[in-house]
């Protein structure tokens, strides 16, 4: 009896860490397939847009403000996004994406990318999954970016990225995009 008693406590403690990784997994694109307006990064990033956002630290102290005006090109499913960033401590930084579409697939590239950056579209929301090298003092890190976009109107964009490295959590940022007329 007691073999069967440890078997039971034993499949009870599996089932529950089983439960528990599944309620870690987070949301995924198709979660906001039903939500408007629908999502297209080659329509809403088309022209000029505006963005101010915040990095935040592991702990939610705000350590950088910053703003960006972006500048975006279609030749086809082939979008070229430059970002122009001004950082409140007076920094400026330029990258440029190069995104191909694919349905509601998207690839991106940038210099400071490592690899490729994988975006899923659906409803009124798209996740980007990707590698940045980000500089910090004397050294560069590749940090894992989680990085959620969600259209709300047809001018406003909010984006949080979540940066992780080695699985933990480092820091958030956190957009706001207004597409110009």
């Amino acid at each position: 009896m007691k073999y069967f008693a440890k078997i039971q406590v034993w499949s009870l403690a599996c089932m529950l860490g089983l439960g528990l990784l599944a309620g870690c997994a987070g949301p995924t694109p198709a979660d906001y397939a039903n939500q408007t307006p629908k999502f297209d990064l080659k329509q809403y990033f088309n022209g000029k847009v505006d963005a101010v956002g915040m990095v935040q630290d592991r702990s939610g102290k705000v350590i950088k403000r910053f703003s960006v005006l972006l500048d975006c090109k279609w030749d086809g499913n082939n979008g070229t996004l430059n970002e122009y960033f001004e950082y409140s401590d007076g920094t400026k930084q330029t990258r440029v994406w190069h995104i191909v579409k694919d349905g509601d697939h998207y690839v991106g590239t940038a210099a400071d990318v490592v690899g490729k950056a994988l975006g899923e579209a659906s409803g009124n929301a798209l996740h980007w999954s990707y590698t940045l090298a980000l500089p910090v003092d004397d050294s560069v890190y590749n940090i894992q970016f989680n990085d959620w976009m969600f259209q709300m109107d047809n001018k406003t964009m909010l984006n949080r990225a979540v940066m992780s490295k080695f699985g933990f959590k480092v820091g958030e940022i956190f957009l706001s995009f207004h597409k110009r007329d």
